[in-house]
């Protein structure tokens, strides 16, 4: 299991400095799909040596009507052979539909029929890896009853029901992203605190931070862009506070500063992890 630390998101930018200079830092995670091929996978394999390493994959589409992509599934199953992670992840997502591959995290309509696509697909997905993976909750540009617009209301369930559902189902793991939670409360005026509470936090495995960016027009974007908000450390808190220590992973994809830039936020995350 990964350390009950914080943790940095493994970037190309510092790639050379973490091989060269190997810097204290818990433990990294990678997106997976960047790494399935040499000379990639040979780099993953020498920061394997050193740290220990989590998988977070972004494109296999456990939500999609057809199931996860098969050709990265396969791909996911011989790299977890190699690297041997210590969690592998994947989004409560889909990315797939009758005009191909859409490269973005398409949340799931919270009603019946999406559960029970998500329940099949993560049964898939941990025969075919042998383990649990974790599930990520993700960013909605849309409110949970626009998401649900032509369903019959006998199928609707609150977001909260459909992840605690597919964890009581699946044995799944949680990774719970406190941004994304954050983001939808921008958009949507949701109160993040009952949100937290009505998750099933006894299966929270990984917890990621990261910031967002305004949009013109008022709209909030799960970006990884910027430092990780003040609200989103209150979150952090409060979660902590609740279950106690967890990994915690901080995520920058955009706009990305210096390393040393990163680990003072990185060591903000490891303090509270110290008074939790």
């Amino acid at each position: 299991m990964l350390p009950e630390r914080a943790g940095l998101g493994l970037r190309d930018p510092f790639l050379d400095q973490i091989l060269d200079e190997r810097p204290e830092i818990a433990w990294l995670e990678v997106h997976t799909e960047n790494f399935f091929a040499a000379p990639r996978l040979d780099v993953l394999c020498r920061i394997r040596e050193t740290y220990p390493v989590s998988l977070h994959g972004v494109a296999l589409g456990l939500g999609n009507a057809r199931g996860p992509d098969s050709v990265l599934l396969e791909q996911l199953r011989a790299l977890v052979k190699i690297v041997e992670p210590e969690i592998v992840s994947e989004h409560c997502s889909w990315n797939r539909g009758q005009q191909g591959v859409l490269h973005d995290l398409l949340p799931m309509p919270p009603v019946r029929a999406a559960l029970e696509r998500m329940v099949a697909s993560v049964h898939q997905v941990q025969e075919v890896l042998g383990r649990v993976i974790a599930v990520e909750n993700v960013s909605r540009y849309l409110s949970c009853q626009q998401l649900q617009e032509g369903w019959p209301s006998e199928e609707w369930l609150t977001e909260a029901e459909l992840l605690s559902e597919l964890v009581r189902r699946t044995d799944c793991l949680l990774l719970l992203d406190v941004n994304n939670i954050e983001v939808n409360r921008l958009n949507h005026q949701e109160n993040p605190y009952r949100v937290l509470d009505h998750l099933p936090l006894s299966s929270v495995a990984e917890v990621h931070i990261a910031g967002y960016s305004e949009e013109p027009g008022g709209r909030f974007v799960d970006t990884h862009g910027s430092a990780v908000s003040e609200p989103v450390w209150e979150l952090l808190q409060y979660l902590l506070e609740r279950i106690g220590p967890r990994p915690v992973l901080l995520e920058r994809d955009t706009d990305i500063p210096a390393l040393e830039v990163l680990l003072q936020e990185v060591d903000r995350a490891d303090r509270l992890l110290r008074s939790a």
